[in-house]
């Protein structure tokens, strides 16, 4: 470990597993916060989801990053026309790997919920 790694470890007061929890729920923020307003139309919906993902990608402790844009993504047939990024269209998989353990997270539009919910779907030794 690098003596950055070590000051910032030092100031977590929990587990492994739970700071990579932790992470995981930052990383699901980022995409939510960051991205959700953001302009695109049909030509570029692979763009912006590969762009999202690239994002998330460089923050630390992050594996792999997996992000999928549903629903309407919008015809451009004039200037005028684009579609703005909302919650419920984002189906997102982060995988966080941090000492030994692998946290994987997800976003997706929950129906009975009527909400975009982030929640993490795995937690396990590695």
């Amino acid at each position: 470990m690098s003596d950055r790694e070590d000051a910032a470890s030092s100031r977590f007061m929990c587990s492994v597993s739970e700071r990579a929890c932790f992470e995981a729920g930052i990383k699901m923020a980022t995409i939510y916060h960051q991205f959700v307003g953001t302009p695109f139309c049909a030509r570029n919906v692979a763009d912006l989801e590969r762009t999202i993902a690239e994002c998330i990608r460089v923050q630390p402790y992050v594996e792999d990053a997996k992000v999928k844009i549903r629903g309407n993504t919008g015809n451009k047939e004039d200037q005028y026309s684009y579609t703005s990024l909302t919650g419920d269209m984002i189906d997102a998989v982060v995988t966080i790997v941090m000492d030994g353990t692998r946290v994987v997270a997800e976003m997706r539009f929950d129906r009975e919920l009527d909400y975009p919910l982030m929640f993490v779907s795995s937690v396990e030794k590695i």
